[in-house]
């Protein structure tokens, strides 16, 4: 074959490999969105739902609405904010920030400190915090439910505060330390070097680089507590109940009231949302930390 002849062939087979590369990205593109809009679904149609009449709903599914739009009110909303639904809430939102703050926190200077600081008795500590993990939540109901009520807290919001931070300053140690092992140890001696304390290095150098991996464990956090029900059954009396535990006293008294679960069970979901798809991009890059050397 002559020289033209073969740069013709490869010119073609590089036209050709574009092509498909051009074909398979957009494809994995349009099967992504797919998956996505699969994935909403379920949330379209409780919004739908909770938007709807009681009796429309019980007469027709949620996806009619696309040919009967006029079916559209705010009742259930009213309806629910007048059952003492936005108390709930607000309890929802004073437990659940400040046990994300202080579990942040605490795991923060915790693993700088297992991580970077020599001290006796580190590795046995840390191996104790480990262990930890595995305590399931459920042996710890009792005794501390006890406790509580020595102290006088049972029922009350900082009760069910301190037992969420308790419960989940192991994983956020374990979690936090692993990250701040792979820092650059150049770092934190140039800045010893330069005089500069353990609590501002921690600040200065740590705190900032591992911003991924705080934000994520952040989101987990937040997430968690948010979403939670057995710990608010158990240590959260009528006036600190959050919003799991408020749904589900309203369903044991009206198993088919959907008027109020429907729009109740989107605005505890709706916050969530709000903050993945704020923070979406801290939580990749902290999900990928440390994959890549």
């Amino acid at each position: 074959m002559s020289s033209t002849g073969a740069h013709a062939g490869e010119i073609k087979r590089g036209g050709l490999s574009r092509i498909v590369d051009l074909l398979g990205s957009g494809l994995v593109q349009v099967v992504m969105i797919l998956i996505g809009l699969f994935w909403l679904v379920p949330t379209l149609g409780l919004l739908v739902v909770s938007l709807r009449d009681e009796t429309v709903n019980a007469a027709e599914g949620w996806w009619t609405i696309f040919t009967k739009p006029a079916d559209l009110t705010f009742q259930a909303y009213s309806s629910l904010l007048a059952t003492g639904f936005t108390s709930s809430f607000w309890n929802t939102v004073l437990i659940t920030v400040p046990t994300t703050i202080l579990v942040i926190g605490i795991a923060a200077m915790a693993a700088y400190a297992f991580a970077w600081m020599d001290f006796p008795g580190r590795d046995l500590l840390f191996l104790i915090v480990v262990g930890l993990l595995i305590v399931p939540i459920q042996i710890a109901l009792i005794p501390i439910a006890s406790l509580y009520g020595g102290l006088g807290i049972f029922g009350s919001i900082p009760g069910v505060v301190l037992f969420h931070v308790a419960f989940g300053l192991p994983f956020a140690i374990f979690l936090l330390r692993n990250f701040f092992v792979g820092i650059p140890a150049s770092l934190l001696e140039a800045a010893r070097m330069d005089g500069a304390p353990e609590w501002k290095i921690f600040a200065r150098v740590v705190f900032p680089l591992g911003k991924p991996a705080i934000a994520s464990l952040g989101i987990f956090q937040f997430l968690w507590v948010w979403n939670d029900m057995l710990i608010a059954l158990v240590f959260a009396d009528t006036e600190a109940q959050p919003m799991t535990k408020a749904l589900q006293s309203e369903m044991r008294q009206f198993g088919t009231n959907v008027d109020i679960l429907a729009p109740g069970a989107f605005l505890s979901l709706i916050i969530p949302l709000v903050l993945f798809f704020a923070f979406q991009r801290y939580f990749v890059q902290g999900m990928m930390a440390g994959s890549v050397k």
